[in-house]
């Protein structure tokens, strides 16, 4: 936006909990920093004008807010605190700073302590408080979901459908006619599988793949969810609303009704289907010479998970060989064909970051009873190389052809970033070659082969991940830097991504002649505004989709209270250090519980450096740590060092923790320990009644039963 005399800009205001703020502006790369005293009246999220303070430089250009132009947040969720008459809300987003009053009358019969939802009347000032009424009650923290709805609804995401979404969903779901057929390519006789989680329900994909002599005709088969949901009808506006399912611990909430998700968009075994089909001719060396993208029906010829391709393609399973016999050879092949194609994509450049995922099991109440990092395997992998594959092939075809279109992109890193990162590194002997501000796909991709099975490695590989840009969402054919792909869009899932529908609707009205002058116009218009709302949703789910994990490892970590575990230093502060399990959960031990000496933080070793003793804190060492504090409020872990002496773990011991032990959760264990107790009594008891009657034996023989 440019800029007036005064420096004057308007942007969405983002609070931080300690009473400052940021101003983010469309078009400008680094946001303003608005000092407490300039906040003003100014509420999270609000729409405001800023104008630049005069000499307040520092890292950021400083501001004050100068006018509220919009409020954008109408509903909080939070504990509603009832006192008298009256009452007020907590909001459980710690960036709204102020408690919402609560008027007598309007709590909604409200018990206190309960999580609430609440309609915002009033903003405040800066004399009076937020007011609002509560026009939902979630119930108490403890009841089951609770604590995840809680924050589902405080970033906004819709859980129920509109009654006239749902039905025209359930008016879609029927099965596929002859008339539905006509025009498509009929591949109903191609042998295809679908390979998801052993849990998936919303099945978009179907692979299916041949020879044709020395090369491989792979074909990805996409649900056709464009011919279900219209542009502009009530399903299409309420997925445009959604942007993306959400895939939470204990729930997917859904881009589209179960009724097309689940149902007739979904390649279920052994149905027909219409589908978008990509079928590519792929040479020994992986380069596709030769392709076609057209609508096509088919049917799915068995229902695969990851856990049984795996047991076929790692463990060479008898029992699942067998059943699957006659599907076994195509998964060979493709096996060869992902090995291919990843080696190609590998030499071009593109980046692999092979971060452990987690995985967190509830029991029926919603409580963690164990977290774990996630493998990605040999058939994670082999699906992730088709889909890829079949992305890069769709937005080159579309480049080609001049389309108005809606691409993935990622740009270059910042090249202050990057001097940043190769600063970093330099601490741990390694280097970046070349120039910083136009670095190259491939000497990231050598820094990660580097640090490989280094105890490092996880903590580059995440900075370096930080130093690159978030891949959004453009109408501009700008390639994507991680990939080292020319030409990248999302084709493969439009199930649980608008972006992906979007492209499946402007392909088919290409190929039947609708992309006249004004249709084009009309995407021209509208798809920018289109990629910006995606790209916004998309980070929406993944912030929510964080958030609900760091819940659950709190609550997780809660049941280890003044217990001893190994970790490793994953982050350094100038108030402490980060600490990460085996198991991906990470805590923090405070600066001022390190041990007695006082500690500074080096910022040019990243480390820190006690005053008295010299001792360091460096980045990747392992440390033994006491569990001292989980605080569900803010979602975070405190630790201690189990012993202040003598605190080191080894790497050896954290590779081996790493590599399959993970925590169980404290009641399980008891339950357990309960039950071997309970069975060994029991056996005791049987064994004495069984034995002689002589005091004397029956003396000897609990004597024998103790020294066993």
């Amino acid at each position: 936006m440019a800029k007036t005399k005064k420096q004057e800009f308007e942007g969405t205001f983002i609070a931080n909990a300690r009473g400052f703020g940021f101003v983010e502006v469309e078009g400008m790369e680094e946001d303003f920093f608005i000092p407490e005293d300039y906040v003003g009246p100014a509420f999270h999220q609000d729409r405001v004008k800023i104008q630049v303070l005069p000499g307040r430089e520092g890292k950021r250009t400083e501001a004050m807010v100068t006018e509220i132009l919009s409020h954008e947040i109408t509903t909080v969720v939070g504990t509603y605190q009832k006192s008298g008459n009256f009452g007020f809300i907590l909001p459980d987003d710690k960036k709204i700073t102020r408690d919402i009053f609560i008027p007598q009358g309007k709590d909604l019969h409200a018990l206190h302590n309960q999580k609430v939802v609440c309609y915002l009347t009033g903003y405040g000032d800066l004399r009076h408080k937020p007011e609002g009424i509560i026009v939902e009650i979630l119930g108490f923290t403890s009841d089951p979901g609770v604590d995840v709805t809680s924050i589902v609804r405080t970033f906004g995401i819709p859980t129920s459908f509109p009654d006239e979404v749902m039905a025209e969903a359930q008016e879609k779901n029927v099965p596929v006619s002859k008339k539905d057929i006509k025009g498509r390519l009929d591949l109903r006789h191609e042998v295809m599988v679908t390979i998801d989680g052993d849990d998936s329900k919303d099945l978009d994909d179907a692979v299916s793949l041949k020879r044709d002599g020395e090369n491989y005709i792979l074909g990805v088969h996409i649900a056709d969810v464009s011919a279900y949901v219209t542009d502009k009808s009530p399903l299409d506006t309420e997925a445009r609303k959604r942007g993306t399912s959400v895939y939470l611990v204990d729930r997917v909430i859904p881009m589209l009704p179960t009724a097309l998700s689940n149902g007739i968009c979904s390649l279920n075994e052994d149905e027909d289907r219409l589908s978008m089909s990509c079928i590519m001719t792929i040479n020994p060396k992986g380069k596709v010479i030769d392709y076609k993208i057209c609508e096509s029906v088919i049917h799915s010829t068995k229902r695969m998970t990851y856990t049984q391709v795996n047991r076929i393609l790692e463990d060479d399973d008898p029992e699942m060989i067998e059943e699957f016999k006659d599907l076994v050879p195509m998964f060979r092949e493709m096996e060869a064909l992902a090995k291919i194609l990843n080696k190609r994509r590998h030499k071009r450049g593109s980046i692999d970051f092979d971060l452990p995922e987690t995985v967190i099991l509830l029991d029926e109440k919603g409580r963690p009873t164990e977290i774990r990092p996630y493998e990605r395997r040999t058939s994670n992998r082999l699906i992730e190389e088709f889909m890829l594959l079949a992305n890069e092939t769709v937005a080159r075809y579309a480049c080609e052809e001049n389309l108005p279109f809606l691409y993935r992109v990622h740009g270059t890193p910042d090249g202050e970033k990057i001097t940043n990162l190769a600063h970093f590194i330099g601490g741990f002997g390694y280097t970046l070659k070349g120039d910083k501000t136009d670095i190259s796909p491939k000497e990231l991709q050598r820094l990660l082969k580097n640090i490989k099975d280094t105890p490092e490695e996880d903590l580059i590989a995440r900075l370096t991940l930080r130093s690159m840009q978030q891949a959004k969402y453009d109408v501009e054919c700008d390639g994507h830097f991680g990939l080292a792909a020319e030409y990248y869009c999302h084709f493969t899932s439009p199930i649980r991504r608008y972006p992906d529908l979007m492209i499946h609707r402007i392909l088919k009205e290409h190929w039947h002649n609708k992309l006249k002058k004004r249709r084009s116009a009309y995407y021209e218009g509208a798809l920018p505004q289109i990629a910006s709302e995606t790209s916004r949703l998309e980070r929406r789910a993944d912030e929510t989709e964080r958030e609900v994990d760091k819940l659950k490892k709190v609550q997780f970590i809660a049941s280890y209270i003044d217990q001893e575990f190994l970790g490793v230093i994953s982050g350094i502060t100038k108030w402490g250090v980060y600490v990460e399990l085996p198991n991906t959960v990470e805590g923090m031990i405070p600066i001022v519980s390190l041990d007695d000496d006082y500690y500074e933080f080096d910022e040019e070793h990243y480390c820190l450096v006690g005053e008295r003793t010299g001792r360091t804190f460096t980045l990747g060492e392992p440390l033994r740590i006491r569990v001292v504090k989980a605080d569900f409020e803010t979602r975070t872990i405190d630790f201690e060092l189990a012993d202040k002496k003598k605190s080191k773990g080894t790497k050896k011991a954290f590779s081996k923790a790493k590599k399959g032990k993970t925590l169980k959760k404290k009641s399980a264990i008891k339950e357990r320990d309960r039950k071997k107790s309970s069975e060994a009594k029991a056996k005791k008891k049987k064994s004495f009644k069984s034995g002689k009657k002589s005091l004397a034996k029956k003396s000897k023989k609990e004597k024998a039963g103790k020294n066993r």
